[in-house]
């Protein structure tokens, strides 16, 4: 990507930040940790890299499809298809309140855009290799994108997932893992240590790479590497930051569920977009 390209993803994903902030803020409490360790994973894909995604059809059957595995930080990519125009923005202060469309957790019958239902952690990496598969077995050339939570990866189901995967060549299934080291308890060492995580995928076959997860030429380039081997399904590892862009949460395992004021959103949206002197990347 180019210099132009790289600045217009950096905006937007600052714009997703901001609105996904706003949105929880307005409700009190909710999955703010998770959510914005992977805006910049949401922005590339949806703004960069998945294909025949159109807010007027979106069930259209040969769209890349997106499976949040750890659906509580849908709040994320309600924002992202917000800005994509699925639904008006005025929904995202609807927010888990009553009568909404975006519940707290993705829901496929409820939200315009979501293409899995997600929220009972592992349950999603199996859906999406149902899918990818189905799409091959249908000749259909999509890609199915996935996304886990390292904390999440401490299910067994991710791992039976991972042989099913393997096992059919689903080389059009793409997963990213948000590595955060973080989870509702505290770290991923301290709770349950994933160990060498790249050689375990590898260990069950799949084609491994690990980025920067908030780098979005790097993941890029990963995403064009997993496309290109044509081979395996491929895992991304991604390093990011638990509530990246929101000081008062960053890096915290206390966000993974935080209560936080509408004054002390309005607060942290002010100090996100004011950042490197005002300008917008």
């Amino acid at each position: 990507m180019n210099n132009q390209e790289l600045k217009q993803l950096q905006v937007i994903a600052k714009h997703i930040r901001r609105d996904t902030i706003e949105e929880i803020g307005n409700l009190g409490v909710g999955h703010i940790g998770g959510a914005l360790s992977v805006v910049d994973i949401l922005t590339l894909l949806y703004f960069r890299v998945m294909e025949h995604i159109d807010p007027k059809n979106p069930r259209n059957e040969n769209r890349d499809k997106l499976v949040l595995s750890k659906g509580h930080a849908g709040p994320a990519l309600y924002a992202v298809l917000a800005e994509k125009g699925f639904f008006p923005k005025e929904w995202l202060l609807t927010l888990n309140k009553g009568g909404t469309n975006l519940p707290s957790h993705c829901d496929m019958n409820r939200t315009p855009g979501i293409d899995f239902t997600t929220g009972s952690l592992g349950q999603g990496s199996s859906a999406a290799a149902g899918i990818a598969l189905a799409d091959k077995l249908k000749r259909i050339e999509a890609i199915t994108y996935l996304i886990i939570g390292d904390g999440e990866s401490q299910e067994g189901q991710i791992w039976e997932m991972a042989m099913f995967a393997a096992q059919y060549k689903l080389s059009n299934l793409i997963a990213f893992t948000d590595y955060n080291k973080l989870q509702i308890d505290g770290s991923t060492s301290d709770i349950i240590d994933l160990g060498d995580i790249e050689l375990k995928w590898k260990g069950f076959g799949w084609f491994v790479q690990r980025v920067n997860g908030h780098d979005f030429e790097a993941l890029e380039d990963a995403v064009l590497q997993a496309k290109a081997q044509g081979e395996k399904p491929s895992m991304i590892i991604c390093d990011t930051i638990k509530a990246k862009g929101f000081s008062l949460a960053e890096g915290l395992a206390s966000s993974h569920n935080m209560a936080y004021s509408k004054e002390v959103a309005k607060q942290a949206i002010e100090e996100l977009m004011a950042e490197d002197g005002g300008k917008e990347k």
